[in-house]
């Protein structure tokens, strides 16, 4: 058993260590193209400044109704070629981590936490975001323009935003029970593994109408500036009080609203860590040993929160720039790195539970050789008093004989 569980953890060091090597290729892509897209560019701040005023006087019209092919990429065929590499890098990585996550997961599936259970939906968002997503982006880059028409462009828009919409929602729910669990500990004992499948059941529902609702004719899907993706059709905001009205509705429910909730019960679990870690331990070794996986468990959501957050805040900010700014001035040049930032955030998550679970794997072999030698001791303890019992009552049939 112990040869065993060596060779499992050898064998979760050398995934671990090779997730490492390919973020370092990601990381090496990623300013290549950065390189590449600001090379030779030059931005005139007092030309785009009166080329706003004087179409501020006028209706604005979105780039993908104006005379220009929309489909068109916008990009130096060099670049293209980068970002498809990038994103192909991306794409294999985030779906063999992914798919391994799940695997994994599969195993043992019926003792996974509540917890758990949310980070293998946290794991399927991302494979489908990994499957059903940028296959279209990648094809479209290496072909130095969007070739699958509007359809494809609405298809591509709503499989980014229902996925990217439930791993958010996922991480929004994870750390709610992270908060209940450390916080508030009589909550955290009612949570059960079937208010986890209600909660993604929650979950798929909301994903599912915020990203229907731009089909009801409320909003809609459109070509990105630099042509070879697509998005929720950020500009309508700047066409009507309507649009307007929505794309706010999409920030406060999709963004805005479900990172409160994260930072809000992360920095109320931070602040209890530190209030009780001396209470903790004059608990005896059961209790200790459930808060250390507790802790464990809420160490991966964070950073798998933070992760995602650092990737697509950048994009949100463009995307509110687009919508209620001054959507012109944005270079195409560098409206295309936010979105190339954004869709590796399917990468991280899996390389971050490995590592995190390579650390515990130490702490916790430790803590089971611990365990066992007591429970050797204990059984050893038992032996001797039965066996001293049993020669007393020995000795006694003796005497009565």
């Amino acid at each position: 058993m112990e040869m065993g569980g060596n060779i499992l953890y050898m064998k979760k060091i050398i995934f671990t260590i090779s997730c490492g090597k390919c973020y370092l290729l990601h990381t090496l892509f990623f300013f290549l193209l950065l390189l590449l897209l600001f090379s030779g560019t030059e931005l005139v701040m007092n030309g785009m400044a009166s080329d706003h005023n004087a179409s501020s006087q006028q209706e604005y019209l979105p780039h993908y109704l104006q005379k220009e092919d929309p489909f068109a990429s916008k990009l130096s065929r060099e670049a293209d070629i980068v970002a498809g590499f990038y994103l192909t890098v991306i794409g294999i990585l985030s779906t063999l981590g992914n798919g391994y996550v799940i695997f994994m997961s599969s195993k043992r599936k019926k003792k996974l936490r509540p917890a758990e259970i949310m980070t293998v939906n946290l794991a399927v968002c991302d494979l489908g975001i990994s499957v059903v997503g940028k296959p279209f982006s990648i094809i479209s880059f290496f072909s130095h323009r969007w070739v699958f028409g509007w359809m494809g462009c609405r298809w591509y828009g709503w499989a980014g935003f229902f996925f990217g919409c439930g791993s958010l929602i996922t991480m929004t729910a994870v750390s709610l029970d992270r908060y209940l669990k450390i916080c508030h500990l009589s909550y955290g004992t009612w949570l059960k593994r079937h208010h986890a499948f209600i909660c993604l059941a929650i979950i798929w529902a909301y994903a599912t109408f915020w990203a229907t609702v731009p089909f009801a004719g409320v909003g809609s899907y459109a070509p990105e500036p630099f042509g070879t993706s697509c998005t929720l059709d950020w500009w309508l905001a700047q066409a009507s009080v309507a649009g307007q009205a929505f794309i706010l509705s999409i920030l406060f429910f999709c963004l805005l609203f479900p990172t409160a909730v994260i930072v809000f019960s992360y920095v109320k679990i931070i602040l209890k860590v530190k209030s009780s870690t001396k209470e903790v331990a004059h608990y005896d070794s059961r209790i200790q040993n459930s808060h250390i996986l507790e802790m464990k468990l809420t160490k991966v959501a964070m950073l798998i929160c933070a992760g995602f957050l650092i990737a697509w805040i950048p994009y949100a900010v463009v995307s509110v720039w687009s919508a209620f700014g001054q959507p012109d001035s944005v270079p195409i040049q560098f409206s295309v790195v936010p979105t190339l930032l954004a869709k590796s955030a399917a990468m991280y998550n899996p390389i971050i539970y490995q590592v995190i679970d390579c650390k515990f794997a130490c702490c916790r072999s430790g803590g089971l050789k611990t365990l066992q030698k007591k429970n050797s001791l204990k059984k050893l303890r038992m032996y001797t008093i039965s066996s001293h019992r049993d020669s007393t009552a020995m000795n006694e049939t003796q005497l009565e004989v």
